[in-house]
């Protein structure tokens, strides 16, 4: 390795970090299944300030969009969740999710029953999937409905109805190449693990990246490629079929990040006509070495 490439990697390594930002397209699930690709350019929100604006979920609501997503500065060094009123950062407003410490959120996964709006974020700090019913008159309102699992780090924990069950697949963090599975007849019931568990599945296909769907009668689950970096691009495998016994996927697509977030895309959610997804793209700033420094401090307090 030459000299130069080495003062490169040691310049991008202090001054170089990710930036996440959210963007959307006109798109049904229905569209991406047949055409196997994103519609056209995909609109990017004007950028925030924030470091990460990432992990977008998108919902409809008494006749307009909000998108739940994480928000994270390297100086407070934890995520939080965020909703938005409408397309854009402009009306921006914090979640107050109770817990019983201040940790680390991200990955909000929204989904709907019952015409009630229900989230599961990420809380692996604690070790527990949480399931959080939504205000719909109140947005920044999320009241604990129950505790789904605990005793891990479960990580991008995903919920669907499907053939007359509850399907909640999770991932545990620092464990790549393993997904793990739980069901129940009822979603307030007791979850219970697949009998494979923990299903040995390839890398791209360990870590959701996004609310699972249903087209033709047929469940599809995003996941995540960390094949050249981290949420580099998203995988759409089909789940050929599933029961408490037995599990068998197909990966169909793969899904690849636009410019100029040309790094990384590694959430995609849809309602109501709209797809919304996050990419990522290397930025410079003579502040990252001591921001990097405080999120590694904040991040273990």
């Amino acid at each position: 390795m030459s000299l130069a490439i080495k003062l490169q990697m040691v310049f991008d390594k202090l001054f170089m970090s990710d930036k996440w930002n959210i963007g959307y397209i006109n798109q049904s699930p229905e569209s991406l299944i047949s055409s196997q690709k994103l519609n056209g350019k995909i609109n990017w929100f004007r950028e925030d300030s924030v470091d990460y604006a990432a992990d977008p979920f998108i919902v409809h609501i008494n006749g307009n969009y909000h998108i739940f997503y994480e928000e994270l500065n390297f100086l407070k060094g934890k995520g939080e969740i965020m909703v938005t009123n409408g397309l854009s950062f402009k009306d921006k407003k914090k979640v107050e999710i109770l817990t019983n410490q201040s940790i680390h959120l991200s990955y909000p996964y929204l989904f709907t029953e019952k015409n009630k709006f229900y989230c599961i974020p990420e809380t692996s700090a604690i070790k527990q999937v949480v399931l959080y019913q939504i205000d719909t008159d109140n947005l920044q309102k999320f009241k604990k409905v129950r505790t789904l699992l605990e005793g891990d780090d479960f990580v991008d924990s995903s919920v669907i109805k499907y053939n007359d069950k509850y399907w909640l697949f999770t991932s545990v963090s620092g464990k790549p190449g393993a997904l793990y599975i739980y069901y129940s007849d009822t979603l307030l019931g007791t979850f219970k693990a697949h009998s494979l568990n923990p299903i040995v599945v390839e890398n791209h296909v360990s870590r959701s990246a996004g609310r699972l769907f249903i087209v033709d009668q047929k469940l599809y689950m995003p996941s995540q490629n960390p094949g050249k970096c981290y949420g580099g691009s998203i995988m759409i495998n089909e789940i050929i079929h599933i029961n408490e016994t037995e599990f068998q996927y197909r990966t169909v697509f793969e899904l690849l990040p636009q410019p100029p977030y040309s790094i990384g895309l590694h959430t995609i959610n849809f309602a109501k006509g709209l797809l919304v997804v996050d990419g990522k793209r290397n930025r410079f700033s003579v502040f990252t070495p001591i921001k990097k420094i405080v999120r590694k401090i904040r991040s273990h307090v």
